[in-house]
């Protein structure tokens, strides 16, 4: 049989998935539902500590428990690096997200800071570079509204960048288009990238800077990002806030049999 404090939080659970308690709403004071019969202070406190970190709630001094919004960001996956997007108009790649999740989204929602690095290890395997070498580090922070959603720090080789608006350090995107519109004016087209997500528990500081209730993981990406010659002109890393983001990928089933025929 579950302890007290396992069905009380799956009975709130419930009522939250079903609507009874919506985005933004409070629950009831762990007073009143002890008054109510749910269970002791304790049961009610266990319950409500389930809950936020099942993602459901959040809990801050002040605020009480609060109903998260259940609907996360879909993080595109392809379509979101169309060329169409920030070579021809100025949809960047976050704002792409937030349009295809019908979501709004202000320019001050992503701010940065750009500094001279040592490459770290997998920042210098992926340039190419010894490691120790001098790479610039274009660390950005995104946000809706108040709600950080992510980190995403892009490196860059200096001979790349150095004099380009990706080394500019004023807030928001790095002018129309973003950074892919910048290297495509420093003769740098990107052709094809490289993914690649894991999951993790988040570092005390990703936990802060990221706002994340008790228990949640983190997503980490690796992009790799080349021109059509295979020059690396950027390696990024993102930390997500795991139920913050659906990850949607819609791609044509490759059929190596049939390419290679039709190569011949």
């Amino acid at each position: 049989m579950a302890p007290k404090w396992r069905e009380l939080a799956d009975k709130l659970a419930e009522r939250i998935k079903r609507g009874d308690y919506e985005p933004g709403q409070q629950l009831p004071q762990i007073r009143e539902l002890v008054a109510e019969g749910e269970g002791s202070k304790s049961t009610v406190h266990a319950a409500y500590k389930a809950l936020e970190a099942e993602g459901l709630v959040t809990s801050s001094r002040g605020h009480g428990t609060v109903v998260r919004e259940q609907v996360p960001l879909k993080r595109l996956g392809i379509t979101r690096y169309d060329k169409v997007k920030w070579r021809d108009g100025d949809e960047v790649a976050f704002i792409a997200d937030r349009v295809a999740t019908g979501r709004g989204y202000r320019r001050n929602e992503q701010t940065q800071t750009i500094s001279l690095v040592a490459a770290p290890p997998a920042v210098a395997a992926a340039h190419g570079l010894p490691e120790g070498a001098e790479v610039y580090a274009r660390a950005r922070l995104v946000k809706e509204g108040d709600q950080p959603t992510h980190s995403l720090t892009s490196y860059y080789r200096p001979e790349h960048v150095e004099g380009t608006r990706l080394v500019d350090p004023t807030p928001g995107p790095a002018g129309r288009g973003g950074g892919y519109r910048v290297l495509l004016d420093a003769g740098y087209e990107i052709d094809h990238m490289k993914e690649v997500l894991f999951a993790r528990a988040p570092t005390a500081e990703e936990v802060r800077l990221l706002q994340l209730p008790t228990g949640e993981p983190v997503v980490e990406l690796h992009r790799t990002t080349c021109t059509a010659s295979g020059t690396v002109v950027e390696f990024a890393i993102g930390v997500h806030a795991a139920s913050r983001f659906a990850w949607e990928y819609d791609f044509k089933v490759p059929d190596s049999a049939q390419d290679a025929e039709g190569q011949r």
